[in-house]
């Protein structure tokens, strides 16, 4: 099955975003229950003075995901996204690839849902306001989500690109939410219940401070994402409850990455099971270290298969070899008289030839064509 960037913004266009933020939240919170039966690792990247580029492998006993994804702030001036993504989901029995899809729309859902699953465990349950810093392609995401999931109808914006910040309240006021621009980063967070924090310079960055904190306060820290890109003051995270997705890749890549190795953290997955305190009173800071984790695209990747299986009307790519005879891969470069011949025996099969034979007879036309 081939997803495209059409076909997913079709899919979610169809269903509603506030409804696939919901359901890809919930599907989120459902692998992270069953965190234990996850073969997992940090993903392998390979950096750039510019940005990076990854892999981000995971699998369970039933299905293996990987996700490509690169992170390069500068290319804008290029006209091209900060964050490109596409990903595969395949069986683990047989290892044939049951779906490739793009993941740059897709990780940009699953990021805001996971940041929205992290605060409904974490954040005060009356939280109304919230404060983005940063507004660029992820922004419009983190607020439908929080919107959707945590009730909040107020958010206070800035960037240092004004024109962002624009961009982000025409987007937001057409889907019903109010957004006001701020002139400083001290000014959107001050009396804000969370904060998002979600920018893309590959620098180490001092975005939030300890003077701008405030008790009950839970801080989404988004932007912090690989060495040498912070966006926290360390001293805030030692203000801080600090919860991360997977402590080993988090400790080189987030904001965790300033702190020595004895300070604690917790794995969000066990405060959603239960093994751990989140939140102890309404005074608490919270702060999730959000860098992205490999199960979360396996649960963007698992929902969009299953969405568009119940479809139907899917796109299929064959990228695998089907062959006739599973032992005769050769046979893909025999002449073309030996092509047609199989191609006319796929023909007047009786019964009609199967799925597999079929693509096979497909293929061959086509390279013949």
């Amino acid at each position: 099955m081939f997803l495209s960037p059409v076909d997913v913004a079709m899919l979610v266009r169809q269903r509603g975003i506030r409804r696939v933020l919901r359901e890809m939240t919930e599907a989120i919170e459902e692998d992270f229950r069953r965190w234990s039966e996850f073969d997992k690792s940090p993903r392998v990247a390979n950096h750039s003075p510019d940005g990076v580029i990854e892999l981000m492998p995971v699998s369970d006993a039933k299905r293996y995901a990987f996700k490509y994804v690169n992170g390069h702030p500068k290319n804008g001036l290029r006209n091209l996204p900060t964050v490109m993504a596409f990903g595969v989901l395949a069986d683990v029995d047989t290892g044939m690839p049951l779906l490739l899809s793009e993941m740059t729309l897709t990780t940009a859902l699953r990021t805001a849902a996971t940041s929205a699953m992290a605060a409904r465990a974490l954040a005060r349950k009356n939280s109304k306001t919230m404060a983005i810093i940063g507004n660029g392609a992820q922004s419009e995401f983190q607020a439908l989500a929080f919107a959707e999931i945590m009730g909040i109808d107020t958010f206070r914006l800035f960037d240092t690109d004004v024109a962002a910040t624009h961009k982000l309240i025409a987007n937001l006021r057409a889907m019903g939410l109010t957004a006001v621009a701020c002139e400083s980063v001290r000014e959107a967070v001050r009396g804000a219940d969370i904060i998002t924090t979600v920018t893309a310079d590959k620098t180490n960055a001092t975005i939030i401070t300890p003077d701008m904190l405030e008790p009950g306060m839970h801080i989404n820290g988004v932007g912090g994402d690989c060495p040498g890109k912070t966006e926290i003051h360390s001293e805030v995270l030692r203000a801080a409850k600090v919860f991360v997705e997977y402590e080993p890749q988090t400790r080189i890549e987030g904001d965790l990455q300033q702190m020595p190795t004895e300070f604690a953290v917790t794995e969000l997955w066990n405060v959603l099971n239960g093994n751990a305190t989140g939140r102890a009173s309404n005074e608490d800071i919270t702060f999730f270290d959000s860098v992205g984790f490999a199960i979360e695209d396996y649960s963007a990747l698992r929902y969009l298969y299953e969405e568009a299986t119940c479809d139907g009307n899917v796109g299929e790519l064959p990228l695998m070899p089907l062959l006739a005879d599973s032992k005769n891969l050769f046979g893909l470069l025999r002449p073309a008289n030996a092509d047609r011949e199989l191609i006319r025996a796929c023909d007047s099969a009786n019964p009609p030839a199967e799925r597999a034979t079929q693509v096979v007879r497909n293929q061959l036309v086509a390279l013949h064509a």
